[in-house]
């Protein structure tokens, strides 16, 4: 009887002997790999992840920024329980959070959406429409409080000469209108930014879909309302969690329009945290609102994250 031994019987060089191959090929791919994505976590490391750590651990401590940290247990925590001002800034930072999400959003999907059209004019308008979001906000705040004021500002000036009596208003003077313009000025400032990812999201919708429903005879708002508006539900969440996170930690516009005031009428938590730390040099508290400041911008994203199930979604690559 003939025996017939094989390569992969013997030891020799055969099909078997590729798999391990294969292995030492993805490990290589792997190192290479963690070797460029190395610099970026060491930087993202030490920008984000180390200030945040420094941040609780100081929150804990009292420092004026000189001389020694002396640790306080939980004191600052204790005083910010029953701080009813900081409570009154985390209300008023929520006021500016919903009211500009609520007015941003759906003005600048409007925008987004007609500035994705054909037309030459809409590339145009566009552009202009851009123009606010390019600016400081620190040197928008001063250019609109040198135009709102009471005395000589613009606003003024064309209440009196051109019959617009109802803008004859201190808007940054009077606590019952001073947080109310700021919401107004921050939208003004952003809504064009927001515009520009609703634009880009319409670019990205397939002509087709359109066609189609222009043969079934779907007039415009109703191409709008069932093909533009639900493709654009991912862009919808990642511009609300800019637009929140954002408008969370506004401070120089409000810090150069009107520091706070008047009284502690638009004084929010971003605002605070600088006064409470470089102007009181309490860094500990300061540090205290940091955190809780940080905090609700982590868990309102989380919260819209999982409640919109965009961390579901899967890119077109993936079969999707």
């Amino acid at each position: 009887m003939t025996v017939v031994t094989t390569a992969a019987a013997t030891g020799g060089t055969g099909r078997r002997a590729s798999p391990p191959v294969r292995a030492r090929s993805r490990r290589r791919v792997a190192w290479w790999a963690g070797g460029f994505l190395f610099p970026a976590v060491l930087l993202f490391a030490g920008l984000v992840v180390l200030p945040i750590v420094l941040a609780v651990l100081l929150s804990f401590t009292s420092w004026s920024g000189s001389g020694p940290i002396i640790p306080v247990g939980a004191a600052n925590w204790v005083r910010f329980a029953g701080d009813s001002d900081a409570h009154a800034a985390l209300v008023r930072t929520a006021v500016l959070v919903v009211a500009c999400w609520a007015i941003q959003t759906p003005v600048a999907v409007a925008i987004g959406i007609y500035a994705a059209g054909q037309q030459r004019h809409r590339a145009v308008l566009s552009t202009v429409w851009f123009l606010p979001a390019l600016v400081s906000s620190a040197a928008l705040g001063v250019l609109w409080s040198q135009l709102l004021s009471p005395v000589n500002g613009g606003v003024r000036y064309a209440a009196e000469h051109f019959g617009f009596f109802f803008l004859d208003r201190d808007w940054l003077g009077d606590p019952n209108l001073a947080m109310g313009t700021v919401i107004v000025l921050v939208c003004w400032q952003f809504i064009p930014f927001h515009a520009l990812l609703f634009q880009a999201g319409v670019r990205q919708i397939p002509r087709s879909l359109y066609e189609a429903a222009a043969i079934d005879g779907f007039s415009g708002w109703q191409r709008t309302r069932y093909i533009t508006l639900p493709m654009l539900r991912h862009t919808i969440v990642t511009s609300s969690t800019l637009n929140i996170v954002g408008s969370l930690t506004v401070f120089d516009l409000i810090f150069t329009l009107t520091g706070g005031g008047p009284g502690q009428s638009t004084r929010v938590l971003a605002l605070a945290q600088y006064l409470e730390g470089f102007r009181g040099l309490d860094f500990g508290y300061a540090s205290v609102l940091a955190v809780v400041l940080g905090g609700a911008a982590v868990v309102i994203s989380l919260v819209l994250v999982r409640v919109t199930g965009f961390g579901a979604m899967r890119s077109e690559a993936e079969g999707v």
